[in-house]
């Protein structure tokens, strides 16, 4: 998936989560959108890979593309370094929602990803699209209304 779709999609996700917690959902929307562009930081063309790219040349030479970054692995790390720091909780979890939703949002695309890393295991859905194409700009438009949808009692115009 392309960025924005993983920017749209932290959103939606945070925006659903926000609905079943009482965070305050400026932070974990921020949070969300930081967390969904994360998993990519070992892409150098990526949003993140671009702000940092030793960081991401760094990983993606010792872990390569979608695989250890795109893991449980990771996501549990990630989770168990937070346990170090001190923070509103908003923020961790918006990390960890933004994170998850981006592995949800590669595990559609036709490449995958190595969900139980470091096993060499390509998990994948069994319909999938291709990243930057007609089918993702779909999803992306899903995820739109979901936003409006999860958005409507948080957000007052």
């Amino acid at each position: 998936m392309t960025g924005k779709t993983h920017v749209i999609g932290g959103i939606a996700a945070c925006m659903a989560v926000s609905q079943v917690t009482d965070h305050e959902p400026v932070l974990l929307l921020a949070a969300g959108v930081f967390g969904a562009l994360l998993p990519d930081i070992c892409h150098g063309g990526s949003k993140l890979g671009r702000k940092v790219p030793a960081l991401s040349r760094l990983i993606n030479g010792v872990f390569g593309h979608r695989t250890f970054t795109h893991s449980l692995l990771f996501l549990l790390l990630i989770r168990a370094a937070f346990s170090f720091v001190h923070w509103p909780a908003e923020i961790s979890e918006g990390i960890l929602v933004g994170i998850g939703s981006h592995l949800i949002l590669d595990a559609a695309t036709k490449n995958g990803i190595k969900l139980f890393y470091p096993i060499n295991l390509t998990v994948r859905f069994p319909v999938t699209v291709r990243t930057g194409g007609s089918a993702e700009s779909g999803i992306l438009a899903v995820l739109v209304v979901c936003i409006v949808y999860f958005g409507r009692g948080i957000i007052q115009l």
